[in-house]
Formats: structure tokens, C-alpha cells, sequence
């Protein structure tokens, strides 16, 4: 069936990355760019040593990463590309690593690229080949200006952009750039929440039930994203991810065994959201907010994270509740196999965000 090959595909995809990666381009009036990559120190080294036929020795600290990455420069060149009307520059490189402030962050790599734009070039194109999963994107067309923000693929080119200054967004403007933001999180770029909510309508695809369980699942993450993105609460990306991960993996195996909706689910679902919230606002502090209209976006990036979400349930509906929920053979032939690809991913993803 499509939908459990759907599933199959997922076991073997990544969620989103866990904010390892993050790309600022800055223009200026004076003509100048500046492109800050901040970016998992550990990984890149080991990437340029296994390019170079090498192998990065383990335990390095910032003070003994820094010179073997600068030493790479020629093959870190080779993977990152920036034009301008389609010609390509060769920027000025700076590097600095940061050691990480706890026992779960990474040394933090910042590298600058900077250089003059082309006199009379009006776009900008970006690729970045050291990461092979999403990552945030932000350009700043002026000073003072809110950064527009696009999620791509590792390695991929982006769309060109311009290098001229625009003028402020106004409130709607905002509101749709964040709402769609929001939705993207979940469709395409938000795997994990996907199939959490696809556990969520597993279970039992009774309308009743559904919303019982999303609007616990609402609830829980708006208070979350809220009490983060306003610095009340903030737990690392290094724990809040694999515990996300763990909470997919245990609604799928409370599917598998239980055949009906029971009361402790609607709170157990209440929890996770919690946990799923701050894993959304760890997202949107990548993408930055605008200060001007701070709750603005913060509203309806939260929008469209439900419609999202909703979409999922939707689209599960139509794929296979609409036809095949009430059959006999529906919990035996689609919600158990299912259930049973969601937890195995989950598990994985768990392993992979602690262990990787």
C-alpha cells in the first residue's frame, strides 16, 4: 500500500537536523557580503581529514581542532560555492572555534567568508556541501533589516537573491512568512513530528479521539514554544532532541499493544507535547524573530505548525481511514505494521541523536 511504503521510505530518511548547522549572509550598502557558517567543529575536521585520505584523531579539544581545519582550507573551498549573476567569487576565509559552554554542546566552528560584490551584480546564489541534511539559511539585505530565512538541502544551490536592500515587511507580511515557516517545519523538513502525529491517529482514526489527543498535543507544545522562545525555559538541542525521538517511539509501541484509547494517553500526549514545543522553539531561535513584531511571528509560526499538523491527519485520512478504518483487518494489516515502521525509526533516531 502507499501509505505503509511511505513508511518504509521514512525508516530510512533523517528528521531534521538538530541545529548543527547554520548560514547568515549579510549585505551591505558599501557593496561588502559576509557569510557566517557556525557549524559542529568535530564533524567538519573529521570530514576534511577523510577527503584528505586522513583520519581525525578523537578527543581534540578547540585550541588543537582550529589549526588542522585551517589547514584544510583548499578542500573546504571545494565544497562551498558563492556567485553573483551566476560568477563565481573566491572570498577571504576566517575561522574561529568556540569550546563548548557544557558536557552536551559541541566546539562551535564560526567561519566568515567576505569579500566585495561585483559591481552591477544584482543576485546572489549559495551552496554549501558539508552538511547533507536541511539547514537554515538567513539573508539580511540591510542593516537593521529582519532576515528572510529558507530551509536547503546540504550540497544544493539556492534560489537566486537579491543583494539589494528592501524595505521593512509589514505585520502581514511577517505573519505569512512565519506561517509558512511553520508549516514547512512539518511538511516537508519536520519527519519526526510527522510520524508522532501519525502514531497519535493510529491508534484509533475516531474523530473523538483525534482531537482529544491533538488538542492535548496543541496545548502542551504552545506553552513550550512560548516559555522558550521568551527565555523562561530553555533545555539543550542535546536532550530535548533524542527525548522527542523516544516519545515517537513510545506512542507507536503503546499502539501496537493497546486497541483502544485510554484515559493516561491524552496525558501522556499532554507531556510529550511539552517536549515537542521546545524542540520547535529550538528551530525558530535559528531562524530568529523579528523584534518589531515579536509575537506576531511567534503566533503564526505556531499557525502554521498546526496546519500542518493537521494536514498530516488529514492526508492519513484520505490515504487510508477514509476507506480501510472501519474493516476488520484495519489494526491487523495497517495500524500495527505501521506502528511497528514508526518505532523502529524512532529508535533509531534515538541512537543516532545520542550516539552520532
Amino acid at each position: 500500500m502507499r501509505f505503509l511504503l511511505t513508511l518504509v521510505l521514512a525508516v530510512l530518511a533523517p528528521a531534521h537536523e538538530i541545529g548543527t548547522t547554520r548560514v547568515l549572509v549579510n549585505f551591505d550598502s558599501a557593496r561588502t557580503y559576509e557569510v557566517e557558517i557556525a557549524t559542529d567543529a568535530t564533524n567538519l575536521a573529521e570530514k576534511l581529514e577523510q577527503i584528505a585520505g586522513g583520519e581525525l584523531a578523537e578527543g581534540l579539544d578547540a585550541a588543537r581542532l582550529e589549526p588542522l581545519i585551517a589547514a584544510r582550507e583548499q578542500e573546504f573551498r571545494r565544497r562551498v560555492k558563492i556567485q553573483f549573476d551566476g560568477v563565481a567569487v573566491q572570498p577571504a576565509i576566517g575561522l574561529k572555534l568556540t569550546p563548548p559552554v557544557d558536557a552536551n554542546s559541541a566546539i562551535l566552528a564560526t567561519i566568515r567568508l567576505t569579500g566585495a560584490i561585483p559591481a552591477g551584480a544584482s543576485n546572489f546564489t549559495w551552496s554549501y556541501g558539508w552538511t547533507f541534511v536541511q539547514y537554515a539559511l538567513s539573508v539580511r539585505t540591510g542593516p537593521g533589516e529582519t532576515p528572510a530565512t529558507v530551509w536547503l538541502e546540504g550540497g544544493r544551490t539556492s534560489e537566486p537573491i537579491s543583494v539589494l536592500s528592501t524595505m521593512p515587511m509589514d505585520r502581514w507580511s511577517i505573519a505569512w512568512r512565519y506561517l509558512v515557516l511553520g508549516f514547512t517545519h512539518i511538511i516537508p523538513h519536520g519527519l519526526d513530528h510527522t510520524l508522532f502525529v501519525l502514531g497519535i491517529y493510529l491508534l484509533s482514526s475516531r474523530l473523538r479521539s483525534v482531537l482529544w489527543q491533538v488538542s492535548a498535543f496543541t496545548a502542551a507544545h504552545s506553552i513550550t514554544l512560548g516559555l522558550s522562545m521568551y527565555g523562561l525555559i530553555n533545555v539543550p538541542a542535546s536532550i530535548v532532541e533524542p527525548v522527542i525521538a523516544l516519545s515517537i517511539a513510545y506512542v507507536a509501541v503503546e499502539n501496537i499493544f493497546l486497541s483502544e484509547l485510554k484515559s493516561w494517553r491524552v496525558g501522556l500526549v499532554f507531556v510529550f507535547g511539552l517536549l515537542h514545543g521546545m524542540g520547535f522553539a529550538g528551530v525558530l531561535q535559528e531562524l530568529g524573530l523579528p523584534r518589531s513584531e515579536f509575537v506576531t511571528a511567534l503566533l503564526t509560526f505556531n499557525l502554521g505548525v498546526e496546519a500542518g499538523q493537521l494536514t498530516v491527519i488529514g492526508l492519513a485520512f484520505l490515504l487510508v481511514g477514509w476507506r480501510w478504518s472501519q474493516r476488520s483487518w484495519y489494526r491487523a494489516r495497517i495500524a500495527v505494521p505501521a506502528s511497528l515502521l514508526i518505532a523502529v525509526t524512532a529508535f533509531y533516531w534515538t541512537y543516532e541523536r545520542l550516539f552520532l
